[in-house]
C-alpha cells in the first residue's frame, strides 16, 4: 500500500481555492477512481495521466488507486490538475518520494506523450497558492514568466513529466526538443481564445502608442476636452452625433492618454485575462489598460460574464481598469445595457449560479457612442433626416433613464464641415501633450486620496466629497438649482462635484470653484454654462 499528496489550485472566477490531490494505492483489481466533485474534463484525466505516464518511461501500478480532490465540496474544474494527479500517483507508487511533493502546488495539463501543456489562470492560481503560505510552485514552462510575476514564489518550469520526475529525484534532467523556428508550438494551441486580440484591442495599433494619434481628430473640442477629463477622472461618457463624426476614433484614442497600469493593476488585469484565454501570446504581463469594444449583438452574459457551468469574465471585466467602448449604444439589448448599471455603481460583477456564486472585478471606464436616429441624420444641417419623431423618441429612449444617470459627461459630436477638414489651421493637441496633462492630474488626485480606499474621482463617494473636500464656497449654487428643477438627480449633483474635482486637477488648482463646476454642469447636461471647453483655456 502507499500515499502520497500534493497540491494544486481550484479557479472560482479570477480566486484561487487550494487543493490538496492524494493519491492512494491498495491491494485489489486494477481500477483508477477520482472523486472530489470533478467536472467532465477532469474525469477525462485518468486516461491522459495513465498514458503521460507510461509513455514518460514510468510504470503504472496494477492496483486499485484512489484520487481524491479535497475539499471536496469546492467545484474543480478543467485540465490543470494532471500534473498533480500523475505526481501524486508516482509518489503513492515510491517512483518519487512522497515528502518531496508534500509543500509544493503543481499546476498544467498534460499530453497522452507527458509533455505539459499551458492552461489559462496560471497567475491567479500562484496567487492563490502564495496566500496561502506555498512556496514552490510548478507550471507548464511557456507560462513560468506569467507565474514569476508572484513574488516569493520560487518557480519550476517544466516541458515534460519526464524532466519533473528527474528533478524531483536528483537524476539527470533530459532535454525536450523545443519546437521548430518558424513552426507553431503546439504546447500553445488552446491557450489563448481566437479573436483575444480584435475582443481587446491589446495588440492593436494605437493602444500602446503604435499609430493612433489625439492630433488626427479633426475639431471636436467639446469632445476632446470631455475624453480628457474621463481619462483623468474616469469618468463614463456619452458620444452622441451622425455618422462620420469622430466618436469611434475619440474612443479608439482614449486609452493612449491614461496612465500606465500600477503593478498591483498589472496583476489584476493580467489575472483577469490568463482566465479568460485573453492572454496574447508571448505576454506575461499586460501594463498598459485594456480596451474592449464588443459588437451591438453581444448578449448579456458576454457583457457581464457568465456562460455553463463556472462564470466566465465578461466584456466588463476584460475591460477592467481600462476602456468599454459601445458603439451604436442603443442597438444593444436593453437588458444587456440594464446589467451594466451595478458594475458602473460598485466596480465589481456578483454572478450567481447554482455551482456557486462568483465575484469579479470591473472597474471600467464606459464610453457610449450613439447616432442621434437611427438614420443618424437627424438635427444636421442639411441632413435628410425622414425618421418620424416617435421612432426617434424610442430610439434614444433605448439607453435607460438609470444607466444615463450614472454617466458622467454627455457631450455632443457635430458633424465635421468642409473648412474644418481641409483647412490649413493647427491641429489639435497630440496624445503625448494630453497625456502629460492626464497624468500630472491623476498624481494631484492619488496625493489628495492617499490613505483612502479610492484612486480616482470617480470612485469618492458623494458624502465623502462634501465633508472632507467641500467645493469653493458658492461654486455649487447654479448645480442645487439645477436640482430643485429636475435637471439633475442627487446623484448627478455628486457626479457634477467629481467631475468639478477632475477639471480642477487637471487645471492645477486646488479645489473646484464656479469655472469648474460651471464646465461641469456643461459637459453633463449638454447646456453652454459659459465655461471654457478647452482645458489649456482654464488653467
Amino acid at each position: 500500500m502507499g500515499f502520497a499528496r500534493t497540491c494544486s489550485v481550484a479557479l472560482v472566477g479570477v480566486e484561487g481555492v487550494v487543493v490538496e490531490v492524494q493519491a492512494d494505492l491498495e491491494a485489489g483489481v486494477a481500477a483508477f477512481t477520482l472523486v472530489g466533485l470533478p467536472d467532465k474534463s477532469l474525469v477525462e484525466s485518468r486516461d491522459r495521466v495513465r498514458a503521460a505516464v507510461v509513455n514518460s518511461g514510468a510504470e503504472w501500478p496494477q492496483k486499485k488507486l484512489t484520487v481524491g480532490l479535497s475539499p471536496a465540496s469546492v467545484p474543480k474544474s478543467g485540465s490543470g490538475f494532471d500534473l498533480a494527479v500523475a505526481s501524486a500517483v508516482l509518489g503513492a507508487a515510491e517512483r518519487i518520494d512522497p515528502r518531496v511533493l508534500a509543500d509544493i502546488v503543481m499546476i498544467g495539463e498534460l499530453g497522452l506523450d507527458g509533455r505539459v501543456r499551458p492552461v489559462r489562470g496560471v497567475l491567479p492560481a500562484v496567487l492563490a497558492a502564495a496566500d496561502a503560505g506555498y512556496e514552490q510552485v510548478v507550471v507548464p514552462e511557456c507560462t513560468a514568466g506569467e507565474a514569476a510575476l508572484v513574488p516569493g514564489v520560487s518557480v519550476l518550469g517544466v516541458r515534460s513529466l519526464r524532466q519533473l520526475i528527474a528533478v524531483l529525484t536528483d537524476e539527470p534532467v533530459p532535454e525536450e526538443e523545443p519546437a521548430e523556428r518558424g513552426r507553431p508550438d503546439p504546447l500553445l494551441a488552446g491557450l489563448t481564445m481566437p479573436g483575444s486580440c480584435d475582443a481587446t484591442g491589446l495588440a492593436g495599433p494605437g493602444h500602446e502608442g503604435l499609430g493612433l494619434d489625439l492630433a488626427d481628430v479633426v475639431g471636436q473640442q467639446p469632445a476632446r476636452t470631455a475624453i480628457e477629463v474621463a481619462a483623468a477622472g474616469g469618468h463614463h461618457v456619452l458620444l452622441s452625433g451622425p455618422p462620420g463624426a469622430g466618436k469611434t476614433m475619440l474612443a479608439e484614442r482614449l486609452p493612449a492618454i491614461m496612465p500606465r497600469l500600477t503593478r498591483e493593476e498589472s496583476l489584476e488585469v493580467t489575472a483577469i485575462h490568463s482566465v479568460a484565454g485573453m492572454l496574447p501570446a508571448g505576454r506575461s504581463t499586460i501594463e498598459t489598460p485594456p480596451y474592449c469594444a464588443p459588437h451591438h449583438s453581444a448578449t448579456m452574459q458576454s457583457l457581464v460574464g457568465g456562460g455553463p457551468g463556472t462564470a466566465r469574465p465578461g466584456a466588463v471585466s476584460l475591460a477592467h481598469r481600462g476602456v468599454l467602448f459601445l458603439d451604436e449604444a442603443p442597438e444593444f439589448s436593453g437588458q444587456a445595457l440594464d446589467a451594466l448599471r451595478q458594475p458602473l455603481e460598485s466596480g465589481h460583477v456578483v454572478i450567481a449560479r447554482s455551482a456557486g456564486v462568483v465575484r469579479l472585478p470591473a472597474r471600467f471606464l464606459m464610453v457610449l457612442a450613439s447616432n442621434p436616429c437611427p438614420c443618424g441624420q437627424y438635427r444636421v444641417s442639411a441632413g435628410e433626416c425622414e425618421c418620424p419623431p416617435a421612432t426617434v423618441r424610442r430610439y434614444q429612449a433605448r439607453l435607460s433613464g438609470p444607466l444615463l444617470d450614472r454617466v458622467d459627461l454627455r457631450v455632443d459630436v457635430d458633424a465635421i464641415t468642409r473648412a474644418q477638414l481641409v483647412g490649413s489651421g493647427p491641429p489639435g493637441e497630440s496624445t503625448r501633450t494630453v497625456a502629460d496633462r492626464v497624468r500630472e492630474a491623476r498624481q494631484r488626485a492619488a496625493a489628495r486620496l492617499d490613505g483612502t480606499p479610492w484612486r480616482t474621482n470617480s470612485e469618492v463617494p458623494g458624502h465623502a466629497l462634501r465633508s472632507r473636500w467641500p467645493a469653493a464656497p458658492g461654486a455649487l449654487q447654479e448645480a442645487e438649482l439645477d436640482l430643485e428643477r429636475g435637471f439633475l438627480t442627487a446623484r448627478g449633483l455628486d457626479r457634477v462635484l467629481r467631475v468639478a474635482w477632475t477639471v480642477a486637477d487637471l487645471t492645477g488648482h486646488d479645489r473646484p470653484g464656479a469655472q469648474e463646476v460651471a464646465l461641469a454642469l456643461q459637459l453633463r447636461t449638454g447646456i453652454s454654462r459659459g465655461a471654457p471647453t478647452a482645458i489649456e483655456a482654464m488653467a
